[in-house]
């Protein structure tokens, strides 16, 4: 394995960070893809469908793999461990197979049993769409809402194409849902979906929002609660991010939905971010790296992953330069008496954890499939701030939100911003938020701090200029 040492995380903490330091492991996708190259020869079906995924939605049959099953050889064991896969004990498996996963890397786990069938398991957001959308006739198994459903979707020369669902679980066996449990899941997820975003006091949302994870932590337990609670941000973002409705509505004529999501990004004014931290801890999101970039962009950020879902959060805030030396995701920040971009951005829409939303949703894509084909639908995309073999990023053009007037009206109050600024804002309202259109290589998991410095200054909202929009009275 190589280290991408771009993507070096640059921190003063121990040693504990160092080891987000994310390795290249180039030959460990390698060989996958060699076994999926092989899968796809062979299974007509699955070569009809890696070619409607790239043609139309611009994604990668391999981003949509969940895991493989394959023949128990010695060699193959051996090289799959050589390339840094390491056993997973103590999951569920259908026959006792021995689960392989590589803990560094964003690639499909692998299962070795005693099948001379090789196997390749889609992983759709929901299967019963995936089923609708190939016109399969075959019956999912496992209960609705239960946390492993599977289907066979074609079966040819020694090879099975699958899709699955997972639901707050790492195994691969489905299992009954409890007397009372789908009643249960039904109300957690109703809780998310509606839960109260417009507060004046963004402490009082925090603390409602506490209040509401207490009941469906009661209900489902955390890890459910974290996927549920995911799925409720990724439709509230999709209802005010027109690049997110089209390419949804793409995947979704698949029934693919948004099985591809990489990591959901939060932006969030200092005095809040240790409380959105605090949440997201109790929804069993570690910390992973950290990003300083001091000085010279004036931010922080706090990467976060949960084990079991694999929801991963990049969480934004402005930072001032003495702050690199501290965990500032555990610490209350006290306002800076100026706004960064971060900051700014918080200031004008709100809280991403609260009314505005996320900033923006990255997902798993064909990098310039997907660029080429949303140009079709009159959605643009800016220079890529990510442009190496390993990690391409680019932002759909943001979607331009108004901004609610009493919002400027206390930012000018507060020194924060100029007339001449409220002006312009009040006239053409401010980018709030884009699609992220992310491929990885080599399963490279990581984040490139530079890029994403040199992007989250280009989207300061005093440097964008744009035609008026209407007056809104909330943003």
């Amino acid at each position: 394995m190589t280290t991408a040492h771009a993507a070096k995380t640059e921190t003063s903490d121990s040693s504990r960070y160092d080891a987000f330091d994310w390795p290249l492991a180039e030959a460990a996708e390698a060989l996958l893809r060699q076994f999926m190259a092989d899968f796809i020869n062979r299974n007509s079906s699955a070569r009809q469908l890696a070619h409607r995924l790239t043609r139309e939605t611009g994604t990668d049959f391999f981003e949509w793999i969940d895991h493989l099953i394959l023949p128990s050889a010695p060699a193959t064991e051996a090289a799959l461990r050589q390339a840094g896969f390491v056993s997973e004990p103590g999951l569920d498996t259908p026959g006792g197979e021995i689960v392989l996963g590589h803990p560094q890397a964003t690639l499909p786990r692998v299962l070795l049993g005693a099948t001379a069938t090789i196997t390749i398991a889609l992983k759709p957001e929901f299967v019963a769409p995936f089923v609708a959308a190939l016109g399969l006739t075959t019956t999912p198994e496992g209960a609705i809402y239960s946390r492993y459903r599977r289907i066979l979707v074609a079966e040819e020369d020694g090879t099975r194409l699958e899709a699955i669902e997972r639901c707050a679980y790492r195994g691969f066996l489905p299992g009954p849902l409890q007397p009372g449990e789908l009643e249960n899941i039904l109300r957690a997820r109703e809780l998310w979906f509606t839960r109260p975003r417009a507060c004046l006091d963004p402490a009082e949302g925090f603390r409602q929002a506490h209040h509401r994870l207490d009941q469906i932590l009661a209900l489902v337990g955390r890890d459910r609660a974290c996927q549920y609670f995911f799925e409720a941000e990724r439709a509230f973002w999709e209802n005010r991010n027109l690049a997110g409705r089209i390419q949804k509505h793409r995947q979704d004529q698949l029934g693919l939905g948004w099985g591809n999501h990489d990591h959901h990004t939060f932006r969030c004014s200092r005095p809040h971010f240790a409380r959105l931290v605090h949440f997201l801890d109790r929804l069993g999101l570690q910390k992973r790296e950290r990003f300083y970039a001091g000085a010279e962009a004036g931010w922080g950020a706090q990467v976060m992953e949960q084990p079991v879902t694999g929801i991963v959060v990049f969480a934004d805030v402005d930072l001032l330069p003495e702050e690199t030396q501290i965990d500032f995701a555990s610490h209350e920040l006290p306002p800076a008496g100026r706004l960064g971009t971060v900051g700014l951005w918080a200031g004008l829409h709100g809280e991403s954890f609260l009314e505005a939303g996320m900033h923006h949703l990255e997902a798993r894509f064909d990098f310039d499939s997907l660029r080429g084909q949303l140009r079709t639908h009159g959605i643009q995309t800016l220079q890529p701030f990510s442009d190496f073999a390993f990690l391409r990023q680019a932002f759909t053009e943001g979607e331009r939100w108004p901004v609610n007037p009493p919002r400027l009206d206390q930012l000018l109050r507060e020194g924060l911003i100029t007339s001449g600024q409220a002006e312009k804002f009040r006239r053409e309202g401010a980018i709030g938020s884009h699609l992220e259109n992310l491929q990885r290589h080599g399963g490279f998991k990581g984040f490139n701090q530079k890029s994403v410095s040199a992007v989250i200054a280009a989207t300061d909202p005093r440097l964008q200029h744009h035609p008026p929009v209407a007056s809104a009275e909330t943003a």
